[in-house]
């Protein structure tokens, strides 16, 4: 009777390669070394980077938001540095959207109604001309009014916009996280566009 060898694939390979490699390390018992990764950047667990506020603000009076339109995030020290808060946000869809600088609160509202700006009813005719607030609100529970017109702070009642270029022109936050942000922020909070 004739024995058949099977037939070596690349999978089957690749896995005796690798437990070949690892055989001397673990014959002569040396322990494997773990990188030391504490000089590298601070990152949460969603990846993203966390700030400190001193290259970006003189002081803290009042507070300080800071968005970063790339790593689409959100960044908010209270004045006394007692509270750091990261939230991921929504930045606008494109260039010419976006709107950076300095700028700050100059207005708070819990349940607000929404007008189209005068461009966005141009870019979308189809639009109302108003949304009471509520769940079809596109300011979401709460927003934050800048000093710069038409441009906001604010939640959103579709999550799917999170993370994403999808505003035309305003930063949008997850409701619970527009709900702190706006009881930790203040008519005066410094805000800095990245």
């Amino acid at each position: 009777m004739t024995r058949k060898m099977p037939t070596l694939t690349r999978r089957a390979f690749a896995g005796g390669l690798a437990a070949g490699l690892a055989t001397p390390a673990l014959a002569t018992g040396e322990a494997q070394i773990e990188p030391d990764i504490s000089n590298t950047v601070r990152r949460n667990v969603s990846s993203f980077r966390t700030y400190d506020w001193k290259p970006f603000f003189s002081s803290l009076d009042n507070g300080a938001i800071l968005v970063d339109t790339t790593s689409r995030a959100l960044h908010y020290w209270s004045e006394d540095e007692s509270v750091y808060k990261l939230y991921p946000t929504s930045v606008p869809l494109s260039e010419d959207l976006t709107r950076l600088g300095r700028t700050r609160v100059v207005r708070k509202v819990e349940g607000p109604d929404w007008r189209p700006t005068p461009s966005m009813k141009e870019r979308n005719p189809e639009w109302p001309d108003y949304v009471p607030p509520g769940p079809d609100n596109p300011l979401g529970t709460h927003a934050l009014y800048l000093s710069w017109t038409y441009y906001r702070i604010h939640g959103t009642h579709d999550t799917r916009k999170i993370g994403r270029k999808s505003s035309n022109g305003c930063i949008g936050l997850y409701n619970e996280h527009i709900a702190q942000l706006f009881s930790l922020s203040t008519v005066g909070t410094q805000v800095l566009l990245i």
